[in-house]
């Protein structure tokens, strides 16, 4: 796929709460750079609520250099195999969404749901956090680091700032600037930081 074809992820974290037969299923959705991100969000639901029951996770983030690339991952948390984990990671397939993690919270609440119960159950949760959360349209991004002497940092904000891209400048010995921008002009950005300090830039 071409680098700047949009994908469809999550606008903002959301929750919901979906009460079944006396179980309390927590949906926590959010969107994740990468799986790292997904992860660390996994942890944190989990520690929040390490008295539930089961913590059931899924993702599908990104992976390597190729922004298309995606690592889905799903688990089942002690709950019968494919009751749980799987119809997470189906609404996020369903949905086509990329760069999103979601974690259901199950408190038991004494009545056995059965296969067929915890399926449509875990399925509403994600389907309402993801609600919760909204979507949005976005593409591919990247982030580096450009690094200059004094000298050249008025040059590298001024090339930055007409370029209309996000960053952050911290100034210690060097001046650093942390980039993020649209994957597809990175290669263009840089040729023209390069171009612009005659080569003194350092970009990671």
């Amino acid at each position: 796929m071409d680098a700047a074809q949009t994908y469809r992820t999550l606008a903002e974290r959301g929750t919901t709460v979906v009460s079944i037969q006396g179980s309390e299923f927590i949906g926590h959705a959010s969107p994740a750079t990468d799986q790292s991100a997904a992860e660390t969000f996994i942890e944190t639901v989990c520690e929040n609520h390490s008295d539930a029951t089961h913590n059931v996770p899924a993702y599908r983030v990104h992976t390597g250099t190729d922004s298309r690339l995606l690592r889905e991952y799903s688990n089942d948390d002690g709950e019968p195999s494919g009751s749980a984990g799987k119809p997470l990671l189906n609404v996020l397939q369903g949905q086509e969404l990329e760069n999103v993690v979601v974690v259901v919270t199950r408190y038991f609440g004494g009545t056995e749901l059965g296969v067929g119960g915890l399926v449509r159950a875990y399925s509403q949760a994600t389907t309402q956090a993801i609600d919760a959360a909204g979507t949005v349209d976005t593409v591919p991004h990247e982030e580096f680091l450009v690094t200059v002497d004094y000298d050249d940092s008025g040059t590298v904000r001024g090339t930055l700032e007409s370029a209309g891209v996000d960053f952050d400048a911290t100034y210690e010995e060097q001046v650093s600037f942390h980039v993020r921008l649209p994957l597809a002009d990175g290669d263009s950005l840089r040729d023209r930081l390069q171009s612009a300090t005659s080569g003194r830039v350092t970009i990671d």
